[in-house]
């Protein structure tokens, strides 16, 4: 998943390197290490094109213009599909050890993966992230996607992946409940959120 727009970036932030390599270029790699050829990248930018898989295009114009906005990123940025499919975040620095635990999970629903605490030593964030969504059932994601937006403004804040994911448990999203109800990864897997992000994961990364 790499869409979005980020003006403070001068490059999609999932192209930035990590010693050497870009972080779409070392997901698809640890993919394709544990068995997978599968893959596909959901954007809007042609520069995906390069990595040598299908980039694959939909409606998903983003846009906040207030806090409860149901036009963001978070609600549209799953490329609609009948298939099961694993939805994989293109801004997440992953070990080889998170890609090997996504692949081999199953469900025969919807799961998601993500950081939780205690934080492994070498977590490099103090909060917790998601990293992924497995779905097995694309019907009942697409449905709470939906229900998302007719929630929408009853959620204390702009809705996230978290708050999609207390739908998908069945949970409220009127407060700031976040249950670690998910599978757990516990590395220096992460998200990049600033420059200085890459410097820390790559002084941890030892494969």
């Amino acid at each position: 998943m790499c869409g979005g727009a980020y003006a403070e970036w001068e490059t999609p932030r999932h192209l930035l390197k990590v010693r050497g390599e870009e972080i779409v270029a070392r997901t698809i790699r640890l993919l394709r290490e544990n068995g997978v050829t599968d893959i596909a990248i959901s954007a809007t930018d042609p520069v995906f094109l390069k990595f040598g898989v299908e980039v694959l295009v939909h409606d998903n114009s983003y846009y906040a213009r207030k806090r409860n906005d149901v036009n963001g990123y978070w609600c549209d940025a799953f490329y609609p599909t009948e298939e099961p499919v694993c939805y994989i975040f293109g801004d997440v620095i992953f070990s080889p050890e998170a890609i090997r635990t996504i692949v081999n999970t199953d469900t025969d629903d919807i799961e998601m993966f993500g950081s939780a605490p205690p934080f492994a030593p070498e977590y490099p964030k103090r909060w917790i992230e998601p990293f992924a969504l497995k779905v097995q059932n694309p019907e009942h994601l697409k449905a709470e996607i939906k229900r998302m937006k007719r929630l929408a403004g009853t959620c204390w804040r702009k809705p996230i992946s978290w708050d999609l994911w207390a739908l998908i448990k069945g949970r409220r999203i009127d407060i700031d409940d976040y249950v670690c109800d998910y599978t757990v990864i516990n590395d220096y897997t992460c998200d990049i959120d600033h420059k200085c992000d890459i410097a820390k994961v790559e002084g941890l990364i030892k494969d």
